[in-house]
């Protein structure tokens, strides 16, 4: 997807240095092509050449070209399971909202949309409710046990998740769109970062009900 002509909008204290929680702050640099590290200059250089700006995460992580290849190899490899764009999101939402990631949650919501993804589900995801679709929900409900049993998921959970019609393999996508989401979520808490202006309009915040 394309996001031509956004502007990157700079990092801010996140929600919760501002209710007065007990974080540990970190300062780190958004950085572009110009004042990153030799390692992640040429990564950068194709993300800004493939969006049209550079997204604040990418510049987070680019501190590290470890982190920003692991990033950017996983999520290449998200993209060649055999889970469709739409189960795929509904894999980096859910884990992007059980672990309160503002950044992703609004990130996904774009890329969601443009990748076709029913405005039902993409809502259902944001909200944190059940999806219409039995077979697409149980995918989520899946994804929510894994992220929040850390990989324990309590057998009626996965056999559910089978009998919706998934396999023994899409338990290992699931992890591995799990392990996507940690490195961008993590890093997006350290850094406090926020979205940027492509990602702005579908900014979100964990509603207070869930």
């Amino acid at each position: 997807m394309e996001f031509n002509g956004a502007q990157a909008v700079s990092p801010s204290p996140s929600k919760h240095l501002q209710k007065g929680n007990s974080y540990k702050m970190a300062d780190f640099t958004v950085h572009t092509a110009e004042t990153a590290p030799e390692g992640s200059k040429p990564l950068l250089e194709g993300a800004t050449a493939k969006y049209g700006f550079t997204p604040n995460l990418l510049g987070v992580l680019a501190e590290s070209p470890a982190a920003l290849k692991a990033y950017m190899d996983i999520s290449g490899t998200v993209g060649q399971t055999s889970f469709s764009p739409t189960e795929q999101q509904i894999v980096l939402m859910t884990a992007s909202f059980e672990n309160e990631c503002t950044y992703c949650m609004a990130a996904h919501s774009t890329i969601a949309t443009g990748a076709g993804v029913a405005p039902d589900v993409i809502e259902s995801l944001r909200s944190g409710s059940a999806i219409a679709d039995p077979k697409l929900n149980a995918l989520a409900d899946f994804t929510r046990a894994t992220v929040e049993n850390r990989g324990q998921v309590d057998s009626a959970v996965t056999a559910a998740f089978l009998a919706a019609g998934y396999t023994n393999a899409h338990i290992l996508e699931v992890i591995v769109g799990v392990a996507q989401k940690v490195i961008s979520n993590y890093a997006n808490h350290f850094s406090h970062n926020q979205p940027d202006a492509a990602f702005a309009p579908m900014a979100w915040e964990k509603p207070v009900s869930v």
